[in-house]
């Protein structure tokens, strides 16, 4: 072979053998459906990053395994994992919010909320019983326009207070909320002294209030009836405060605390009786109320816990 034909001579080249495209279809599909996780199956702790499968956190009571983060839950999820067999009686449920004010957009918000959440409102209000003593119960849901107090909210709460009062039996609020509903104006401000005037009735015939607050308890719903309980209560880790830790900041012109406005702050500072776990709660709302029907005090004077 002579130099040009080394160069114009055609070389015999290799190729390699791909599948057929409807067999990589096949295989790429097959892998596909391998690694996906289906939807709702796995949820990530927000404080420690864990995954975690939801089955093994609901019957942790959502709370994370590894680090002790309470997850939000439900109102009726709260109603049947507090009251004794989760058997209750739901009050008012015919009573759903409108739009007074006519806020752009606020009923249609209402009702793709409701359609969404499974709930006519941000609080769930009914009675049962702990450990055998019959209890009236209100629950609020931050799923609902982020817990937001409006007129039905406040009608429901004074409704259960007064359930309550009229009955004897002990009053326990589960708060849950980003304060008052901005969509009804003074018309949800005006749910802060109505809730409160109910409370001072319901004290003054002797009633025993138990206040507990999960995450986030703020705005007018903290400067209200979830800090005029004879005990106050809050879950671990949960906010609680009136303004926001910005808005303060840039009042009095200075750093706040890593932990401001943390239950365990407001525990170290005396505003609050005792931070309660999840899994503790049952038995601690049981054993305080036994104590007081026992022993037949109108409030808190007195017992430990």
């Amino acid at each position: 072979m002579n130099w040009r034909e080394f160069f114009t001579k055609s070389k015999k080249r290799q190729y390699a053998t791909l599948p057929a495209s409807s067999s990589l279809s096949t295989h790429k599909a097959a892998r596909s459906e391998s690694d996906t996780v289906p939807d709702g199956l796995m949820e990530k702790c927000k404080k420690c990053g864990a995954i975690l499968y939801k089955k093994e956190l609901a019957q942790n009571l959502y709370v994370c395994p590894k680090c002790g983060y309470h997850f939000p839950m439900s109102a009726p999820e709260r109603f049947r994992l507090t009251l004794d067999g989760g058997v209750y009686f739901e009050y008012d449920m015919d009573l759903v919010s409108t739009d007074p004010l006519s806020f752009p957009t606020y009923r249609e918000k209402l009702e793709q909320t409701m359609e969404n959440v499974g709930m006519t409102e941000a609080v769930l209000t009914g009675e049962g019983t702990i450990k055998g003593y019959p209890v009236v119960m209100a629950v609020m849901d931050s799923r609902f326009i982020m817990g937001s107090m409006g007129s039905v909210v406040g009608e429901k709460i004074a409704r259960a207070i007064e359930n309550a009062r009229i009955k004897h039996y002990p009053l326990i609020i589960f708060s849950a909320s980003g304060g008052a509903r901005m969509q009804e104006g003074i018309l949800s401000l005006m749910q802060m002294a109505k809730t409160s005037a109910a409370l001072a009735r319901f004290e003054a015939s002797g009633g025993l209030f138990i206040s507990v607050m999960t995450h986030p308890t703020t705005g007018g719903v903290s400067a209200s009836f979830a800090m005029l309980g004879d005990y106050l209560f809050a879950e671990p880790g949960a906010l609680i405060g009136f303004a926001g830790r910005r808005i303060i900041e840039q009042t009095i012109r200075e750093a706040l605390p890593e932990d401001f406005q943390t239950a365990e702050f407001l525990l170290r500072h005396g505003q609050l009786d005792r931070v309660v776990s999840r899994k503790e709660m049952r038995d601690v709302l049981g054993r305080l109320i036994s104590i007081h029907q026992q022993r037949g005090w109108a409030h808190g004077d007195g017992a430990k816990l």
